[in-house]
């Protein structure tokens, strides 16, 4: 699929317009589709679509399976009789532009409550489709419901810290919970159900109309969920189920003390007994919603930043060997071609190279990464591969406007030389670079196409607050704007 010449946006759900206090599976994911066709875009990249977690972090769910409840869309909960028109009235204090996660998660929450209420007490002839999900779907959703139930039981309590024999998954007793908690159960069942009939149906109406999708599967798991209380004994933790080190990244461009991400690390010696199994299906349920994935923390494969996880900060720890080529024939045993894209950023070493160029997986170059060292930077365009996702910036990065004012000016001059720039209009600029270029898939973040600041960046890594908030709106994408992707994709062989 990538070894074509290609062009996409990068963009999450949650950035849509909408009325509903964030974005979601609704009318304006459709018109986003329809914007991605009439500019000649082949890709619409996201973020994981998983629960959100500590900070508001899509990288941080209580679930590797399933998909973010605030994702539904609501309107088309109404249309089905599960909701009341007035249900759908907004809250007065939701900001287009910016998702305020507080108000949106009780607002949500409570609609799609009364709307599994509804379901049950007259579910009709969907009651069918519902319990074919179920039953289809059960190896992850069964834990994934009991964790959600229990820890709403327990005032958000750490698994870790309930009652024994809960957090070590004594039958009986999950048994006792499954009988007097039914009807908790049963709601977060059918928001996945809800999650997973509208996203399919959104995602077959972008196929249907050329556009893939890429998703996001973030290499770790947060240690609040369903994935680590089911599965404890493929996760470094101790007898009591704390972890005893835990995830993160060394000093690097983001941060002079590093990465403290704080996410339990695999027991990897265990994962390769089960045959991987765990991620084999990890993999398999992502590729069931995506075309393809790009995989992040692709050097954690080769090795991982192992931290204490008492330490202070992300500097007191050392790299350890992950499970390298043995994961990833496993891949190619269950799956065939790997529709993975390697986020290999940060201090990359030989062997991560090698694993990435073993397997054939498109490596990632960033633009805004090109200008501090020369003409032999591997970020540059003239240094591209064709087998590249090259991007002006990613997720993580500021937006180009917001970056290049920050730039110091021995980087812009050589920036402007380079591209032969004046500076005036440099987020366009480097994307006609990056679209000219040898990469055969370049990816925009929907920022750079508005010509948004600084202000207006999806996530700033090491900040805990004020992240993933962003949304746009229809009256900033200016005619022009699309004229000048389609114009690209066109020009360089992107259509």
């Amino acid at each position: 699929m990538l070894s074509k010449r290609s062009s996409g946006i990068l963009l999450h759900p949650t950035s849509l317009p909408g009325p509903h206090g964030s974005g979601d599976f609704g009318v304006d994911a459709y018109r986003f589709v329809d914007w991605l066709k009439q500019a000649g875009q082949t890709y619409w990249q996201m973020l994981p679509l998983g629960e959100i977690g500590p900070g508001n972090s899509p990288y941080m769910s209580c679930s590797a399976f399933a998909g973010s409840v605030l994702l539904i869309d609501l309107a088309e909960l109404a249309s089905q009789g599960w909701l009341n028109q007035s249900d759908l009235n907004p809250h007065p204090e939701f900001r287009a532009g910016h998702v305020e996660y507080n108000q949106v998660v009780l607002f949500r929450l409570e609609r799609l409550r009364r709307a599994a209420t509804r379901f049950f007490a007259n579910p009709g002839k969907e009651l069918r489709e519902y319990d074919s999900f179920c039953a289809e779907e059960n190896d992850w959703l069964e834990d994934y419901a009991l964790f959600k139930t229990i820890e709403i039981r327990r005032n958000g309590c750490t698994w870790s810290h309930w009652p024994a024999e809960l957090a070590q998954r004594n039958p009986a007793s999950l048994d006792r919970v499954k009988e007097v908690c039914e009807t908790e159960i049963n709601f977060w069942r059918f928001c996945q159900w809800c999650f997973s009939r509208q996203w399919s149906r959104l995602k077959r109406y972008a196929n249907d109309n050329g556009v893939h999708v890429i998703g996001d599967v973030p290499i770790f798991v947060a240690y609040q969920s369903a994935d680590v209380w089911a599965h404890q004994e493929i996760f470094e933790l101790d007898e009591s189920g704390q972890p005893t080190v835990v995830a993160g990244v060394p000093p690097d461009y983001f941060s002079e003390t590093g990465q403290f991400w704080g996410n339990p690390l695999y027991r990897w010696a265990a994962h390769e007994t089960s045959g991987y199994a765990w991620w084999i299906a990890r993999l398999k349920h992502a590729l069931k919603y995506f075309d393809l994935v790009r995989v992040d923390h692709f050097r954690g494969f080769s090795e991982y930043w192992e931290i204490p996880a008492d330490a202070k900060n992300a500097m007191y720890g050392r790299w350890m060997p992950g499970p390298g080529a043995k994961l990833f024939e496993a891949f190619q045993q269950a799956f065939g071609q790997l529709p993975i894209i390697a986020e290999d950023l940060g201090l990359i070493t030989p062997d991560v190279i090698e694993l990435r160029d073993r397997f054939s997986l498109p490596g990632m170059r960033i633009l805004q990464f090109a200008f501090g060292d020369g003409e032999s930077n591997l970020f540059l365009p003239h240094n591209y591969v064709p087998n590249t996702i090259a991007y002006t910036g990613t997720h993580d990065n500021d937006t180009t406007l917001g970056w290049w004012n920050a730039l110091p000016n021995h980087e812009k001059s050589f920036a402007l030389r380079y591209l032969g720039s004046d500076g005036s209009d440099i987020h366009s600029d480097m994307m006609r670079a990056l679209s000219g270029s040898v990469a055969n898939t370049v990816i925009f973040p929907m920022q750079d196409v508005l010509a948004l600041p600084g202000d207006y960046r999806m996530n700033f890594p090491g900040q805990a607050t004020g992240n993933w908030e962003w949304r746009f709106s229809w009256e900033q994408v200016l005619p022009e704007y699309t004229q000048l992707l389609a114009d690209m994709s066109d020009k360089y062989g992107r259509m």
